[in-house]
């Protein structure tokens, strides 16, 4: 029996005494599949909106979010549940408005759920008989993992496209092959999206997936690959065999991607964090088809990609506008990218120094961040281990944690008001005074507000009516 909350069944039961409840959509899969789930979507047959708007106002707050649509949301007992009515959807033009959806209460049990987009998705469920209503096979298609289309409606809206995308990371699915094609033959509608579509889809792949790679393959598989061409780029790209013998860049990231998914920094991870870590693996990479070359090294010709890292930068941003996420990734995803061989680059030990500037060029990502990102890079190259490249994370990671700096950037303990407590007025001047005194702090001179003040006194001149800095043009 699927388990449904206390506060829901009486609402249930009262529905019930005017139409036919039932749970349908991803709550309904969610539970065949055993995990656990908060959405709890009720399709009421047999009854008029106004109908089931009046039985369910006096059990909770209703919002009525889409009377032609036949929704009503319900707050109740601190969660939130949608009642709708079957509908009928049909195609009158282009985009996503350009449907006519029409609540049809006399809906058999098949037809309604016909107008979703999967099999696995257009399941119900009959809480009061216990049974399970699949007209289409999705419980089939659910134990075989396999994602189908329900019906040829489905080619209505390209968005499902990236639903397939997505579905597929989070449930380990493979396309069947008749839905692979028609998903192919809708590739010229991607134009038809708004990017906000893009960005819903993807942040479910970016946050919800167990093995994301099964969403790049999806796209490739589709075509739909090459409206993403900072990922298109990927593929084909070569990589020296010696230390990537798994393949081109396209499979590397795909890889990469899936060791993320393993590691403690993404498990225990809130939605906000898996989804920076998973864009910076995703575009980790995205320097290499701009540097990759086959060039001398160590006394051989080989793939090298020197400067790639830094090269990914520009892509990365572009890649994150191209599918509409918040402008507040970009900094920390692309900081990441740019810094992800850190442990590769420079001394042979992490020194203070070294970790501070670290942390200040990451920010607003962190070490722990970047940390996970080369964990996922280096588990990226089976049949190839790498416990050195670990060690020398954990290193990184030591390092921070001692510094207090694993979760944040160094921030300047000289400000502006300690050099007007030594008597020097606010002027232009104060802020080569304070990049100076930043510097020396990055460089270990003083860990301390009081370290500070010493420096300052030893460093600026007697008389307070003048700033000098030494040589500027070091700063």
């Amino acid at each position: 029996m699927m388990h449904l909350p206390d506060e829901l069944r009486p609402v249930l039961e009262a529905v019930r005494r005017i139409g036919r409840p039932r749970l349908v959509g991803g709550g309904v899969r969610d539970w065949l599949l055993g995990l656990k789930s908060d959405d709890f979507d009720i399709e009421v047959a047999g009854v008029t909106f106004e109908a089931l708007h009046r039985v369910l106002a006096p059990l909770g707050a209703t919002d009525v979010v889409g009377r032609s649509f036949g929704v009503i949301k319900l707050r109740r007992g601190g969660a939130e549940y949608d009642f709708s009515l079957p509908r009928r959807e049909s195609k009158t033009g282009r985009g996503h408005r350009g449907f006519a959806v029409a609540p049809d209460p006399t809906l058999s049990d098949a037809a309604a759920a016909a107008r979703r987009d999967f099999t696995i998705n257009a399941i119900a469920y009959d809480p009061f008989d216990d049974c399970v209503i699949d007209p289409h096979g999705g419980r089939a298609d659910l134990q075989a993992r396999i994602l189908r289309h329900t019906s040829a409606a489905f080619a209505d809206d390209p968005l499902r496209v990236l639903r397939a995308m997505q579905f597929a990371a989070r449930f380990d699915l493979t396309l069947a092959p008749a839905t692979s094609a028609l998903c192919r033959s809708m590739s010229d509608a991607f134009a038809e999206l708004p990017v906000e579509r893009l960005w819903a889809e993807w942040e479910k792949w970016s946050t919800k997936a167990i093995t994301p790679s099964r969403g790049l393959g999806i796209l490739e598989e589709t075509g739909w690959l090459r409206h993403f061409p900072e990922i298109a780029a990927l593929r084909n790209c070569p990589q020296e065999p010696e230390w990537h013998p798994e393949g081109d860049v396209f499979l590397h990231t795909q890889l990469c991607l899936d060791a993320l998914t393993t590691l403690p920094a993404w498990l225990e991870s809130k939605p906000p964090q898996r989804r920076l870590l998973m864009f910076a693996v995703l575009a980790h990479d995205f320097g290499k088809p701009a540097t990759t070359q086959h060039a001398e090294k160590r006394g051989c010709l080989r793939w090298v990609s020197p400067g790639h890292e830094a090269a990914g930068g520009v892509p990365a941003a572009a890649f994150l506008r191209r599918i509409g996420a918040p402008l507040e990734l970009d900094a920390p995803v692309c900081a990441l990218v740019v810094n992800h061989l850190a442990h590769h680059h420079g001394q042979t030990v992490f020194t203070d120094t070294s970790v501070r500037r670290l942390a200040r060029r990451l920010a607003p990502a962190t070490i722990d961040e970047l940390a996970a990102v080369m964990r996922a890079d280096s588990n990226g190259r089976p049949p190839l281990t790498s416990p050195e490249t670990h060690a020398r994370i954990d290193e990184l990671a030591a390092r921070a944690r001692i510094l207090a700096l694993e979760r944040a950037a160094p921030r300047p303990l000289v400000l502006g008001r300690h050099l007007i407590r030594l008597g020097h007025q606010p002027g232009p001047r104060f802020k080569a005074v304070l990049a100076a005194a930043f510097e020396a702090q990055l460089d270990g001179a003083f860990d301390d507000e009081a370290g500070g003040l010493q420096w300052l006194k030893a460093h600026l001149p007697d008389h307070p009516a003048e700033v000098i800095m030494p040589d500027e043009t070091k700063l």
